[in-house]
């Protein structure tokens, strides 16, 4: 059994077991699978965010594997990648809570509690209108900079996090945004995995997705330029000499992301 408590629950749930405790815990409900619940409540006035995985069972585990999708088996992934992102310096949540008991993988039950990020935006939604209401530059190319520095210092830190959208980097908005002051959280690491190295195949999931998640918003070849020399770190004659066959794989993958997204959303497409 893995137990790691800070305040408050530290204190909280210092006489009871917290496993059944977390379980207790009520709020709105943000999922409700039949392995898996998330939901935010508040404690002591604060709120937090709780997912609790109980195990997806053999059957569940098989078809995902099956399929080449790797089961997300508890919270031990979410709170390896929260800790490592904290080393390196991407911002991201703070964890408070993480159980972990049971050593049969497919009924394992596992929690972790995050702190609230709030007041905060995603970057899908803060830059939904960017088309029709073009952001001031110094600040587009800021935001473009620190999104490229986070994910490329993810990557090289071994984490990658197969969610990778804009939707999943919260801009903090206690203070007015501008261009030399603002602050970027990354979020939804339930699936991230942690290495020592990224596999190429893993960050260029991850690339994809987040260029796949951007296509709409406006974006210039010079800043998607400005992006890959943020997250690479190198000069851009390097980057177009040496990562050519990435710069292919994205505009590629982007492509298969957007008519998927197309067919299950188009009007009709449920019927």
């Amino acid at each position: 059994m893995i137990l790691i408590l800070a305040e408050p629950f530290q204190t909280l749930w210092a006489d009871v077991d917290p496993f059944e405790a977390v379980e207790q815990l009520q709020g709105q409900v943000y999922r409700e699978l039949d392995g898996r619940r998330t939901l935010r409540t508040e404690v002591q006035g604060c709120g937090y965010f709780v997912k609790i995985h109980r195990g997806i069972g053999w059957a569940e585990i098989v078809k995902n594997l099956a399929t080449a999708k790797l089961p997300v088996l508890g919270a031990g992934q979410e709170w390896r990648a929260i800790q490592r992102l904290h080393e390196v310096g991407v911002p991201t949540m703070t964890a408070v809570a993480y159980g972990e008991r049971g050593s049969n993988p497919a009924a394992q039950h596992s929690f972790i509690v995050t702190e609230e990020l709030a007041p905060t935006i995603s970057l899908e939604d803060y830059s939904a209108d960017w088309l029709q209401a073009p952001p001031e530059p110094r600040l587009k190319r800021a935001l473009i900079a620190e999104v490229a520095r986070m994910a490329g210092t993810m990557h090289r830190a071994g984490v990658n996090h197969r969610d990778c959208y804009l939707c999943h980097f919260l801009l903090h908005t206690d203070k007015p945004v501008i261009a030399s002051d603002f602050r970027l959280s990354l979020i939804d690491l339930h699936r991230a995995q942690v290495r020592r190295e990224t596999p190429r195949r893993w960050r260029d999931k991850d690339l994809a997705g987040l260029y796949f998640s951007a296509l709409g918003i406006g974006l210039t070849n010079r800043d998607k330029l400005r992006f890959l020399r943020g997250y690479f770190q190198v000069p851009l004659r390097q980057i177009l000499r040496d990562e050519v066959a990435l710069l292919s794989r994205l505009e590629r993958k982007a492509g298969q992301l957007q008519n998927r997204f197309q067919r299950k959303y188009a009007p009709g497409a449920q019927e």
